[in-house]
């Protein structure tokens, strides 16, 4: 039978449902992706709409449904200010939050998941670098089983000198092997540190050419394991 149940969760996206009401897609701690039912948030006294929006981290009683949950309460656990700041904020969380989407599946718990969400939101409200989306996506394809292998050619496994990136073939290539797009040894580093336990440094580093490089083969990797265009970064990568 159907139940009420306790959950802490993101608010993915939302759109609306009817006159008034509004459907919630949330990555939750202990239920994985799930769509609720937010009854009358679209009206101005609601007492939870403001709770309820992308980015959102929020602690919920809900009722399951076969196929929508229904939302009968919402607490707010961190502020979303500090995302709302500028658009450099917002958009970076936006981005976050459409691969998150994108590569969790309904009902399926991936606790490890919501706490890189959690993590990855909270440190875009306090720091400055452009590393911390695409640090983000190289860390979610590794977890999803699709870490690139960037110490030696995917091809004829030769070391230095690696001089391209192709997610077709999962890595670097050297120089007579190379297809996909050229990368520098700078942003080589800068992934390698990304990868292996040095995201602190990574973040630490000045901006450079690297940093933009590692951007876009982050979300062009990311693109092409979902096998569509990330909405989000359109705007994000102009920035």
């Amino acid at each position: 039978m159907s139940g009420l149940y306790r959950d802490t969760g993101v608010v993915l996206r939302t759109y609306k449902l009817g006159e008034a009401d509004r459907i919630i897609v949330l990555l939750t701690e202990g239920h994985g992706k799930i769509r609720a039912v937010a009854k009358g948030v679209r009206k101005t006294r609601s007492k939870f709409g403001a709770r309820l929006e992308p980015m959102s981290h929020v602690q919920l009683l809900l009722h399951e449904g076969r196929e929508l949950d229904i939302v009968n309460q919402v607490e707010s656990v961190d502020s979303l200010a500090p995302l709302r700041i500028d658009l450099d904020h917002m958009t970076q969380g936006m981005a976050v939050l459409e691969a998150v989407d994108q590569m969790s599946l309904d009902r399926e718990p991936n606790p490890q998941l919501y706490r890189m969400l959690v993590g990855v939101l909270r440190t875009i409200s306090t720091s400055t670098s452009p590393l911390v989306v695409p640090a983000f996506f190289w860390k979610l394809l590794a977890q999803e089983g699709v870490r690139p292998e960037l110490d030696v050619c995917v091809r004829c496994l030769e070391g230095e000198p690696l001089v391209a990136f192709d997610m077709d073939h999962g890595g670097v290539l050297c120089r007579n092997c190379r297809t996909g797009a050229p990368i520098s040894t700078g942003a080589l580093d800068l992934m390698r540190m990304i990868l292996g336990g040095q995201l602190n440094a990574a973040l630490a580093e000045p901006v450079s050419a690297a940093t933009h490089e590692v951007n876009h083969h982050a979300t062009r990797a990311v693109e092409h394991h979902i096998e569509r265009r990330l909405r989000s970064v359109a705007v994000f990568e102009r920035h």
